[in-house]
């Protein structure tokens, strides 16, 4: 008796259900930058939902959040550095 692989094993998985998980994961990603490590969730976010927009996500809106809040961490970084004066920022 000879065992076959199941069309939906693991290993078939495909880009659109990749992508779907990028663009939650940008979402999650951006919106935790916004507390904690924006310099680096920032930028991971943007090209997270960047990739998940490529692939043709079916999650649009989340990929389109997650874009957002990448900038918005950027952007809470650029005017903490002007107030403080510093690379970081704090409460």
């Amino acid at each position: 008796m000879q065992l076959t692989a199941q069309a939906t094993s693991p290993a078939t998985r495909t880009g659109a259900r990749d992508a779907d998980g990028m663009a939650v994961a940008s979402f999650i990603l951006g919106l935790l930058g916004l507390l904690v490590l924006n310099i680096f969730l920032g930028p991971v976010a943007i090209v997270l939902a960047s990739v998940a927009l490529w692939r043709g996500t079916t999650r649009r809106g989340r990929a389109y959040l997650g874009l957002g809040l990448g900038v918005a961490d950027l952007l809470v970084l650029v005017a903490a550095m002007q107030l403080d004066s510093t690379v970081s920022w704090s409460l």
